[in-house]
C-alpha cells in the first residue's frame, strides 16, 4: 500500500549500562549521542497537502525525548534494571509517541496517521528501528 510520509530528526544524550557479558565494554556505564528520525505515515494528504505540521511534529518528537536527555537510564525508574538497548528505546521512544498521538498532542492530522517509525543511529555505521501501526 503507498504511503505519504514526513520525518523529523532530533538528538539526545544519555547514560547507561548494558549489564550482560554480551555487551562487552558497554556492560559497564557509558554515554551515547543518539541521532533519531521520527517518520510519521499516512493513506491521504491534509486537506492543506501535508501528512501533518512540520514545526508541531518537531515539538512533539522533542517533548518525548526530554525526559531521557541528559539523563543516566540507569536511574530512571521506569528503565532501571532493563537493558537500554537502542533497539529497546526505539520502541520506548515509538510507545511515548502513540500516548501523545492519542492524546492529540498533533491535532486533527495527528489523528489521520496510520504507522509510525522511530529510528535511532547510535552512529555513522549502526542505526535500529521500530516501525508499527498505529491504534485506531
Amino acid at each position: 500500500m503507498a504511503e505519504f510520509a514526513l520525518e523529523v530528526r532530533e538528538h539526545f544524550l544519555i547514560a547507561h549500562s548494558l549489564p550482560d557479558p554480551v555487551f562487552g565494554r558497554a556492560e559497564q556505564l557509558h554515554g551515547a549521542t543518539f541521532i533519531v528520525d521520527v517518520t510519521f505515515f499516512r493513506d491521504t494528504l491534509s486537506d492543506k497537502n501535508l501528512v501533518l505540521d512540520r514545526s508541531l511534529a518537531h515539538e512533539v518528537v522533542k517533548a518525548v525525548l526530554a525526559p531521557l536527555n541528559y539523563q543516566n537510564l540507569d536511574e530512571k525508574p521506569e528503565l532501571a534494571r532493563r537493558l537500554t538497548t537502542t533497539e529497546f528505546l526505539c520502541r520506548h521512544i515509538f510507545d511515548q509517541l502513540v500516548e501523545v498521538i492519542d492524546d492529540g498532542m498533533l491535532g486533527d492530522d495527528g489523528k489521520a496517521l496510520s504507522r509510525l517509525r522511530v529510528t535511532l543511529h547510535e552512529s555513522h555505521l549502526v542505526r535500529a528501528s521500530y516501525e508499527g501501526d498505529l491504534p485506531k
